[in-house]
């Protein structure tokens, strides 16, 4: 499983035996009658396996696969499955995962399929060359992660920005183009009792006159 170079198509137990098994490939179970040698997958699937995931299984170059789904698995997902540059899909579906998704991750260049539902993942789901095609099911009840291709923005983007009006920018122009208002409302107050009063004293001037 460390190395991915061959020059041989062989199959196992192919001059003694013939084995043949049931794998969970991209999410469908398949049967393979005959199996390659260069075929190298890990199913720990639906056992009840707990700890963290090893590191060291980044080192296992060769890996077409790796399933550890349905598990009571903790702890991060290992930066060092950036270097299966040959893994295919990955299944860690339903375990108890932390922390951010490893932006290494997307060293991946071969991986077509991914699942990390039902974890309790935060933070930005990386992006870049495969992550890119993975849709909204790959991440899905994992209520910390954000970003691309999840409807729930990083950051302070959660909520639209509006551009606030030109009277309410700061509190203190705000008080400031109010008071500007009201200096005018009593200008204007003003001035239409000085011209009642005007009225008042030529009608009455008027009167007398006759």
């Amino acid at each position: 499983m460390k190395d991915p170079d061959t020059d041989q198509l062989e199959y196992i137990g192919e001059y003694y035996y013939q084995d043949s098994v049931i794998l969970v490939v991209k999410g469908f179970f398949t049967e393979f009658v005959k199996i390659q040698t260069i075929f190298t997958t890990i199913d720990f699937s639906k056992n009840k396996f707990q700890g963290e995931i090893p590191r060291l299984i980044g080192k296992l170059k060769s890996l077409k696969g790796l399933n550890f789904s349905h598990n009571n698995l903790i702890g991060s997902i290992p930066s060092s499955f950036g270097n299966l540059s040959n893994l295919e899909w990955l299944d860690l579906s339903s375990n108890e995962l932390v922390g951010e998704i490893p932006q290494q991750l997307t060293y991946m260049i071969s991986l077509s399929a991914l699942n990390l539902l039902r974890n309790r993942l935060v933070g930005p789901v990386p992006c870049g060359k495969q992550f890119d095609t993975f849709d909204n099911n790959s991440y899905s009840e994992n209520l910390g992660l954000c970003g691309f291709p999840l409807s729930k923005m990083c950051g302070n983007n959660n909520e639209p920005q509006q551009s606030p009006s030109p009277n309410i920018q700061e509190e203190g122009g705000w008080k400031e183009m109010h008071g500007f208002e009201w200096k005018i409302i009593l200008m204007g107050y003003g001035c239409g009792v000085v011209i009642e009063i005007s009225m008042g004293y030529i009608v009455l001037s008027d009167k007398d006159w006759l």
